[in-house]
């Protein structure tokens, strides 16, 4: 079975922790001092904030899933998508070991498909290419797709 993965950016994490614990009635599954996860069962989500993105608000989408052949299976779907696709082995990533593979939508929104190995001591493995990025989690950067201009109506 597969969990929606939700990362938002906020601003001020403390806050930002409260709201959503009353919201989803339950406290976080992961706290860190610069990170939190719920993992819910109903809805079916794992759902993380961070004060690491350089502006609040959605960082990325993903899929979990539960085992590498699901993974496989994603990875090839996204080719198919015919996407430029980033695939990354046992790497770390907000506070866990995955393997993952990204891609950009047409609008430049990330997604990331992932299988979690195990948990991690630290947030990632990257600091330097993190503290540089505007991305709050490990997504690749991206140029987004210029998008066609319609005539309207």
């Amino acid at each position: 079975m597969k969990r929606f993965h939700v990362h938002v950016a906020v601003a001020d994490l403390d806050q930002s922790i409260q709201f959503y614990t009353t919201f989803f009635n339950t406290k976080p599954s992961v706290e860190k001092e610069d990170y939190a996860k719920w993992m819910l069962d109903d809805p079916r989500i794992n759902f993380a904030i961070s004060k690491r993105g350089t502006q609040p608000g959605l960082d990325h989408l993903g899929i979990q899933v539960e085992d590498e052949d699901s993974l496989k299976e994603m990875s090839l779907r996204l080719k198919h998508a015919k996407q430029d696709i980033l695939e990354q082995e046992k790497t770390t990533c907000c506070y866990a070991q995955s393997d993952k593979t990204w891609v950009h939508d047409p609008q430049g929104i990330a997604w990331e498909s992932f299988y979690t190995i195990g948990e991690a001591t630290t947030y990632g493995e990257d600091v330097q290419l993190q503290r540089e990025s505007k991305a709050a989690c490990c997504a690749p950067e991206v140029v987004p797709v210029q998008l066609a201009k319609k005539e309207c109506c």
